[in-house]
């Protein structure tokens, strides 16, 4: 598909007039003489390039089912390169009036995604996840300066990198509500806290967190609620699909801020990552001035309420383009195309839970599927976890690209308590895969066949 759209870019670069002047096509000298060592000269790099290239892993093919990196769409590709040769900066409005209002287009459609009234609420693109968090929480303490944020054990490190950050105090909690006491004890450690992050797709195992029970308990308590959806938060278009725990994902709209990613499911290149505020009143926080920008219009800039200053244009033109091409809507080719991931997940986890010789970690929420071979020590289980995860990726053509994971000691024991667990001290090592493509779908018994190839070539040595 990547080259079916090389007709259109083409064709920007054979058309665009931007403002009365055309893109640069040169850099140097126009003789000819330094035109042809110039292109001489860039043959040779570009050899270069394409060899090292050609030595990552095959990101876009069904055998790499390892960390969270999904191919962007062409269509997203197509948009991104355009805007690049413009080279955008969508901080204030005369550095990318066009990529600007298109940012503003997409924050109205994700906030209906998500719940939110577009015409009451704040939010902007970021580089990723990472900073979109770092300013969720500075709001956080903005508004509760001396109260600490809190988060449960599976939440994703950047909580409690960035409140190390910004010096705020923090603390994982046990969210666990299966009886009154839990509940009661729930209460009790969310007391006089200002900001509580749950997790809707922890980077691990793909959870969602109760969202739909903590967020009454949260109001009882006058406690603000985060989500890190970031990972998960596209899938609330198939929230009444029967695929998903639809609890959580229709209580997300009462949350106080959100944090999703485009460029995980969104279908993004990175980075572009996304925070969304609730009430948009918070934008007092971000208020400044600057003697030298935001003098084009009067309508708001983009950096007027945000930490970074200059951002790519590009991923917002992009972003743009993929939800005009597919839709956001519960029918939409962009639901679709999650609604296979999840089957993929699902149909995968059912194929490994049919097999002796492998074992669940649990069923999946979403499409991570956390698993295991078989093995009579947690020790035994770590190493052959290790070596199959080396293995696989070792076999040319039949090779498949998996990741691990960690598990808490005494927790894997809790859950498996007939495997000899050695020192509970020690984390147990699983294999973990993210179905991130819908090509997904249709590999899961090829990987299937491919993982037990692999057991039995190192069971067998």
């Amino acid at each position: 598909m990547y080259k079916t759209l090389l007709p259109l870019l083409e064709r920007w670069f054979d058309e665009a007039e931007l403002q009365g002047f055309s893109l640069p096509y040169s850099y140097h000298s126009d003789s000819q003489s330094d035109a042809e060592t110039f292109t001489k000269k860039a043959k040779s790099v570009f050899e270069v390039f394409m060899s090292r290239m050609g030595s990552c892993y095959p990101f876009h093919q069904a055998a790499y089912a390892g960390q969270m990196l999904k191919p962007p769409h062409p269509a997203a590709w197509l948009a991104y390169a355009i805007a690049t040769s413009v080279n955008t900066n969508n901080h204030a409005l005369d550095g990318g009036p066009e990529t600007s209002e298109m940012e503003k287009e997409v924050i109205r459609s994700l906030s209906r995604m998500v719940g939110y009234e577009p015409g009451t609420t704040l939010g902007h693109l970021t580089s990723g996840g990472t900073v979109a968090n770092l300013e969720a929480l500075w709001v956080a303490r903005c508004l509760h300066p001396n109260k600490p944020v809190l988060f449960s054990a599976q939440a994703h490190y950047t909580h409690s990198r960035m409140c190390s950050v910004l010096g705020i105090s923090s603390r994982a909690i046990p969210f666990a509500f299966g009886s009154e006491e839990e509940v009661d004890r729930f209460r009790a450690s969310i007391a006089g806290a200002g900001t509580l992050v749950v997790t809707l797709g922890t980077t691990g195992t793909g959870q969602t967190e109760p969202l739909d029970v903590i967020l009454p308990l949260c109001m009882e308590a006058g406690v603000r609620v985060h989500v890190d959806a970031a990972y998960g938060g596209f899938f609330t278009l198939l929230k009444n699909s029967g695929f998903l725990r639809s609890a959580p994902f229709e209580a997300l709209g009462g949350a106080d801020s959100i944090v999703i990613d485009p460029h995980k499911h969104g279908l993004q290149p990175y980075g572009c990552g996304c925070v969304l505020f609730k009430d948009a009143t918070v934008g007092r926080f971000y208020k400044h001035d600057s003697p030298y920008t935001y003098f084009s219009s009067d309508e708001l800039h983009l950096g007027e309420i945000t930490l970074e200053c200059s951002r790519a244009g590009a991923a917002a033109a992009a972003l743009w383009f993929t939800i005009q091409l597919l839709g956001l809507e519960p029918d939409s080719a962009f639901a679709a195309m999650l609604r296979q991931c999840l089957e993929a997940a699902r149909r995968f986890a059912s194929v490994i839970g049919d097999d002796p010789r492998f074992e669940l970690l649990m069923q999946p929420e979403t499409d991570i599927v956390c698993y295991f071979p078989k093995a009579g020590t947690a020790d035994d289980i770590s190493r052959l976890s290790r070596e199959i995860f080396r293995d696989t990726m070792q076999q040319g053509d039949k090779s498949l690209y998996l990741s691990l994971y960690k598990v808490d000691g005494k927790e894997f024991s809790r859950l498996f308590p007939h495997v000899e667990s050695g020192n509970p001290t020690e984390p147990v090592t699983l294999l973990r895969s993210v179905f991130m493509k819908p090509d997904h779908l249709v590999f899961i018994h090829e990987m299937h066949n491919r993982l037990r190839a692999s057991l039995q070539r190192i069971t067998a040595q």
